[in-house]
């Protein structure tokens, strides 16, 4: 279906070394898009890279911290140099490394964790959004969670930067939409990722994170990939500032 595709456009993924950002920059790349690579190990980057050339389209490999405002600029305009004007924004860069009450957090996890869950996200579409609004076009795609959708205990960090990702979403979408850029969340459930590794640790926090989804089971990095995909093309061309929840039926949980 032609509407599913990116021919002649350029992706920018945060996060894109591995998991779910590896996976919707393959996707992309699949799908005819060129694609910019950003997260802080440049050798797994070259491995993406290759599965992205291995498709047949351009890739550029951008190492960065995505909680540093400059570099992120700085890596938008060598994309932008090297592949052209930016069409799909994918803020995929986050995840959540401990649990912790609230009561007993140290605020500089919180500070951490709104770095990179929140931050980042405002780093990145002030570098893009101005040459989409310019170019009267363009697509972002935030990737937030489903911690963010309602309580998260013990991850009250996490669930606090993933809604306000959400909101900042929503609240973008309106201001831009004049000028047909679209911006939406993705809102996976419990991914098996690295990132997600903790939560597997023991066969407690594993059955404790699963019991409460319908379907019983891990979702896999391309069943997160291929909604990023929908949500980049044409097919959700009248879709913005809406929240597209994956996560195996558990936000319809009482």
């Amino acid at each position: 279906m032609t509407g599913f595709r990116l021919d002649g456009r350029t992706a920018l993924v945060t996060g894109a070394s591995r998991g779910i950002g590896r996976a919707i920059a393959e996707t992309y790349a699949e799908a005819g898009a060129d694609v910019a690579l950003l997260a802080r190990d440049a050798a797994l980057l070259e491995e993406v890279a290759g599965a992205v050339r291995a498709h047949g389209r351009r890739a550029v490999v951008l190492p960065c911290d995505v909680t540093d405002a400059e570099a992120i600029g700085a890596a938008v305009a060598r994309a932008t140099i090297e592949l052209g004007p930016i069409d799909v924004l994918v803020n995929n860069a986050g995840g959540n490394s401990f649990t912790m009450p609230l009561a007993g957090m140290r605020f500089s996890g919180w500070e951490k964790t709104l770095r990179l869950n929140l931050d980042s996200l405002v780093h990145t579409m002030q570098a893009v959004l101005p040459q989409m609004l310019e170019r009267k076009t363009g697509a972002i795609v935030n990737i937030a969670s489903v911690a963010g959708l309602r309580g998260a205990p013990l991850m009250s960090h996490y669930g606090a930067a993933k809604a306000a990702v959400i909101s900042l979403t929503q609240s973008v979408a309106v201001e831009t939409a004049w000028a047909g850029v679209r911006v939406n969340a993705l809102v996976p459930g419990w991914i098996e990722t690295d990132l997600t590794g903790f939560l597997r640790a023991t066969d407690e926090a594993e059955k404790g994170t699963l019991s409460r989804v319908p379907m019983s089971r891990w979702g896999r990095v391309g069943e997160i990939a291929e909604p990023a995909l929908f949500l980049a093309s044409d097919a959700a061309s009248f879709m913005t500032g809406q929240v597209l929840v994956v996560d195996g039926g558990l936000s319809a949980m009482p």
